[in-house]
């Protein structure tokens, strides 16, 4: 069995489940989780984040029921209503992460989201990656470099496969090829664990 764990950096739920996702790999060292970007804020949903009047009220809503903190430097980013978020740009730097440090996807997905939700930091940024590179552990200029080379297209394409629409979603893939949904939303390391549980006895 591996674990596919479908996120969007700029989704703040992803954000908020980071923590429990971070726990069931700490649980599960014997699972590989296979990270995949799915594409939240594509076409006309890039637009100035003033359009969206729900983010702060669903951050407060994140923060009351995961814990998950934002930074004072990220509210001062969305202040003014103009930051737009690009979830191909994120799913690029993602992949680029990935590349470097494959075994490393679910930390590095936390890092990127926290780049943003608590530094207040574009992802749409090339100097971003190199924050999160270092951060990391990883060669920045390697990460600089994959970006180059990398492209969402994969990941969407991944994401549409799986049939995901929500993030984050956390699958199981089963060595029977079935693959089945353990998350869509929110829920806590204890949950998860009991849903693996079930498949695996």
């Amino acid at each position: 069995m591996k674990l596919i764990y479908v996120f969007d950096a700029y989704c703040g739920w992803s954000y908020g489940f980071a923590r429990t996702m971070a726990d069931v790999a700490h649980r599960h060292p014997d699972l590989p989780v296979e990270v995949v970007s799915g594409g939240l804020f594509l076409s006309g949903r890039r637009v100035p984040i003033r359009q969206f009047g729900y983010v702060q009220g669903a951050n407060a809503e994140i923060t009351r029921r995961t814990g998950a903190p934002f930074g004072e430097s990220y509210e001062r980013l969305i202040a003014d209503g103009e930051f737009v978020m690009d979830s191909e740009a994120a799913a690029c730097g993602m992949a680029a992460l990935r590349e470097v440090g494959p075994d490393r996807a679910v930390r590095l997905a936390a890092l990127l989201q926290e780049t943003f939700y608590l530094d207040g930091l574009s992802l749409s940024e090339v100097s971003t990656y190199r924050v999160v590179a270092q951060r990391a552990g990883l060669d920045a200029d390697a990460v600089e470099a994959a970006l180059d080379r990398v492209s969402a297209a994969d990941d969407f394409r991944r994401a549409r496969e799986l049939g995901v629409t929500g993030y984050p979603t956390l699958l199981a893939s089963l060595p029977s090829e079935q693959v089945v949904t353990l998350v869509a939303g929110n829920a806590s390391a204890d949950e998860v664990e009991r849903r693996i549980g079930a498949l695996v006895s």
